[in-house]
């Protein structure tokens, strides 16, 4: 019997650690900036609205613009950048004294972000064994899909029980501290070498202003399904206190992320395996039709147990697909592009979840939230064809 190749190495687990410790200060502070703009500086809705989701747009641009810096300049000094700026941004809050200045700490920040999501999901791609690429990436992908449930509890915790939005802050220092001190334990150097190697190889075809210097077009295939995925479950993360409320199951939706993060945490240890043993279609089409049956049975939940099986399925099908079309993404270009690649997979799917609110809320005013999510099924359906003809017929989604 072969031995299998080592996955839980020392630098795997603490790359995810800074991931993990990373989008939990983005999903702590996501739920109580709009409040602090309101109560420290008498912000209207609309630009409180602002201050929230300027964030995304930063992170847009960090995303977009570090695929293309990896290629330039390796992976490890990309990181060293990314982790120094998120240190200065997540520390600038204590000197954001008015509105203009959050701003713009908000759109640093989000861009620091996304180098720093950018950049471990690379180094993730580049320190896992090709054989176990599916199973890697599943379980680092559990440290997004933790922080997403944990960060805003914590963040309502800590403004519900303290007198000033200062603890938030403070907490989020003592977490980006932690992750300088986990840095000094991760060894890079192993990681850059192959990095190096292949892009000086490459690096004339690289010069110039091309669309494939910030976008891998190999990627672009599965980073399109992920568009449509992620716009189909912007609603629930948005909409779900406003949902859970107008249905009178708001104890319910107090738990539904927790839910949520359990199935995922149930299923990955064993989609990430069965895709590198048997490719990426026998978990793809399964995740999408669960999640099309988790996003129907949730638009017409009328009690707590359809509420939370709802939450489960969903978790099922949305968590296992992001997991399994970041592999995708990651298997359809070579090593040197891993970065655009990552990066590519990113941006489409943090423009379908940011895109989404602000266009379903356009629309609820005009519906009911139960229409809302169920005009989602067949979006996520859509996407289960585009899968067929972009992705499978081009033998994109293989084995990874």
């Amino acid at each position: 019997m072969v031995e299998k190749e080592p996955l839980w190495t020392r630098n795997f687990m603490m790359i995810s650690l800074i991931n993990f410790l990373g989008t939990l200060i983005f999903y702590l502070l996501i739920v109580v900036i709009a409040g602090f703009a309101v109560d420290e500086f008498h912000a209207s809705t609309s630009t409180a609205g602002l201050v929230s989701s300027i964030f995304i747009v930063g992170s847009l641009l960090g995303r977009l613009l570090t695929g293309r810096v990896i290629t330039s300049i390796g992976s490890k000094r990309t990181f060293q950048i990314g982790l120094i700026a998120f240190f200065i941004t997540t520390c600038a809050y204590f000197i954001a004294l008015n509105l203009p200045v959050l701003v713009m700490v908000r759109l640093l920040h989000g861009i620091s972000f996304g180098i720093i999501g950018t950049t471990t999901g690379t180094l993730i791609a580049q320190i896992i064994p090709a054989s176990r690429r599916g199973e890697g990436i599943g379980y680092f992908s559990m440290s997004t899909v933790l922080a997403t449930a944990i960060g805003p509890f914590i963040g309502i915790l800590l403004t519900q029980n303290t007198d000033s939005f200062s603890s938030v802050f403070i907490f989020n220092t003592i977490l980006v501290v932690a992750c300088v001190f986990m840095y000094f334990t991760v060894n890079l150097n192993t990681i850059q070498a192959p990095m190096k190697a292949k892009n000086t190889v490459d690096a004339p075809k690289e010069k110039g202003f091309k669309f494939s210097n910030y976008i891998e077009t190999k990627a672009l295939p599965i980073s399109i399904i992920v568009l449509f995925i992620g716009f189909a479950y912007s609603g629930v993360m948005s909409f779900l206190s406003f949902y859970s409320e107008s249905i009178n199951l708001v104890k319910a939706g107090s738990f539904f992320f927790l839910i949520y993060a359990i199935t995922i945490l149930c299923t990955r240890p064993i989609t990430g395996p069965l895709m590198d043993r048997k490719g990426a279609n026998i978990v793809v089409y399964p995740a999408l039709i669960i999640f099309a049956a988790g996003m129907l049975l949730f638009s017409q939940a009328t009690n707590s147990w359809l509420f939370l099986l709802a939450a489960g399925l969903i978790g099922i099908g949305n968590g296992n697909m992001n997991s399994i079309a970041q592999a995708v993404a990651v298997k359809s270009t070579e090593p040197h592009r891993y970065g655009l690649a990552t990066s590519t997979y990113f941006i489409f799917l943090d423009i379908g979840l940011g895109v989404g609110p602000y266009l379903l809320g356009l629309i609820e005013p005009h519906t009911t939230y139960r229409m809302l999510y169920l005009a989602m099924v067949p979006v996520i359906l859509l996407a289960l064809v585009l899968y067929y003809f972009l992705v499978q017929r081009k033998n994109q989604a293989v084995s990874v």
